[in-house]
């Protein structure tokens, strides 16, 4: 199971990021100030550190500088605190999110992280449609016996629809169900995914359809 240690003097972060972390199936770490939160890290070596940059005792940035093995680290930053940032990405922080946040959102890029340093593979079943399989573990897609890698969010837009084969899904369920609710970004980042993914994969990427008006769909006959 992997280990995530989330380090804040508030408790309502704590216990709310915890329970969220938790739900999805990660084991759980809690410290209210930087000396408990390096103890923990020397205890238990974490494989993800969420940490506040300001804490009571030592400081977020105080542990980066004092770990001696490579883990991935996201710092919790309040609004203003620019030059700390500066300073945590010279020290190898993988992310940064800013207060107030959702828990939801946090979570999300927690997996990314993971996901990005190997800590973490997508989960799921391999997909096979006759010459063509989706495989989580790897973000690959092999098709008439070629192989291509995708990115993580192309991946997982591939094989949500590829699992609801047939199933026309708007921008605005795709966005829902792969960038999470609180995704407040352009929803057309889904079409320029899409667009991207199919260059990729060549022509398995036909699978997809684009329905005028509606939105996209996988449409292949399973064996």
């Amino acid at each position: 199971m992997i280990k995530i240690l989330i380090a804040d003097d508030s408790e309502d972060i704590r216990n709310g990021v915890a329970w969220y972390l938790r739900r999805e199936g990660f084991e759980v770490f809690t410290a209210a100030d930087g000396d408990e939160a390096l103890e923990v890290e020397t205890t238990h070596s974490p494989d993800l550190l969420i940490l506040d940059i300001m804490m009571p005792g030592m400081s977020g940035l105080d542990i980066a500088k004092t770990l001696t093995r490579n883990v991935p680290i996201i710092f919790l930053t309040a609004l203003g605190e620019e030059n700390d940032r500066l300073t945590g990405f010279n020290l190898g922080a993988d992310d940064y999110i800013t207060k107030p946040f959702s828990p939801r959102e946090l979570v999300a890029r927690a997996r990314v992280v993971l996901r990005r340093t190997g800590k973490l593979a997508l989960t799921g079943d391999v997909l096979q449609f006759g010459s063509l399989s989706l495989e989580p573990g790897t973000q690959r897609v092999i098709y008439n016996g070629e192989s291509t890698e995708l990115s993580t969010k192309e991946f997982e837009l591939l094989y949500f629809l590829a699992k609801n084969n047939h199933t026309i899904f708007t921008r605005e369920k795709l966005l829902v169900n792969i960038w999470g609710y609180d995704y407040n970004g352009d929803d057309r980042v889904v079409d320029t995914t899409i667009s991207r993914m199919r260059k990729k994969i060549g022509a398995a990427g036909d699978y997809i359809e684009t329905i005028r008006g509606k939105g996209y769909k996988f449409e292949v006959n399973k064996p």
